[in-house]
């Protein structure tokens, strides 16, 4: 009895509770999405009709940001075919969920959603075989064409004067400095909007353009914030993007 009892609190133990707003439970459990030494956190939050067990989209955010591809058809498949065998599904934003409709099915739950997390994790990031890409390119030739319509002079791989050691992949010299951000993946993606937060603190003149290879690669929830936090975000074309920098600098 004192073993099972020790073993009983041993493992309570490894689960960190938490309450958030709105009544809002979250579980920070003991398993971490494979070799990046995150720990799986899900939520419990209640409903009309029961409990919602989730990890917020975070296995899809955390795959994208190892450079993982939650769009591989291995990975749709088995998203397609995980609720013919588990009470969790995924959403239309990426998130993997339960209902529960008696609390009592909630600690089973919740590590049914955070095996599943940890499963989506895995396939996302297995390594497949990567065709270089040449988005960087494209964009360099875009930045130049434009900035030859326009007149004005522009730099490559410049280094910013603002604090924390930034660099734009280019610059173009307007009276408004358009600071452009080449993000093939979701880090890169974030640098973009702290660059365009510590202009805005620093009250420097400067639009900070992102272009993403895709909203794929960098996730759309992710891309669709980045509007919010940039000057402005857009998924890559030459055509388009050479005619937004003319337009944004003219």
């Amino acid at each position: 009895m004192e073993l099972t009892r020790t073993i009983k609190q041993a493992i309570c133990a490894l689960f960190e509770v938490h309450s958030d707003e709105n009544g809002v439970q979250r579980i920070v459990t003991p398993l971490e999405y494979s070799g990046s030494g995150d720990r799986i956190v899900v939520r419990v939050r209640p409903e009309e009709h029961g409990f919602s067990i989730d990890e917020n989209g975070e296995s899809a955010l955390y795959a994208n940001m190892a450079d993982g591809d939650v769009e591989l058809e291995s990975v749709q498949r088995w998203l397609a075919e995980l609720p013919d065998h588990s009470p969790v599904s995924a959403d239309e934003n990426e998130i993997l969920r339960a209902h529960a409709p008696d609390e009592r099915l909630i600690p089973a739950y919740i590590f049914r959603v955070a095996e599943a997390a940890q499963n989506l994790y895995a396939l996302a990031t297995a390594r497949q075989p990567r065709k270089e890409s040449d988005f960087k390119i494209k964009v360099a030739q875009a930045v130049e064409a434009a900035a030859q319509k326009v007149g004005f002079k522009y730099g490559t791989d410049v280094e910013l004067p603002i604090a924390g050691e930034f660099k734009a992949d280019h610059v173009i010299y307007s009276p408004t400095p358009l600071i452009v951000i080449a993000a093939s993946g979701i880090q890169r993606l974030l640098e973009a909007e702290l660059i365009h937060m510590r202009y805005q603190q620093e009250n420097m003149p400067g639009f900070v353009l992102a272009a993403v290879e895709s909203q794929r690669a960098v996730g759309t929830k992710q891309f669709e914030r980045a509007n919010y936090y940039t000057g402005k975000t857009v998924s890559f074309n030459p055509l388009d993007f050479s005619t937004l920098i003319a337009s944004q600098i003219q």
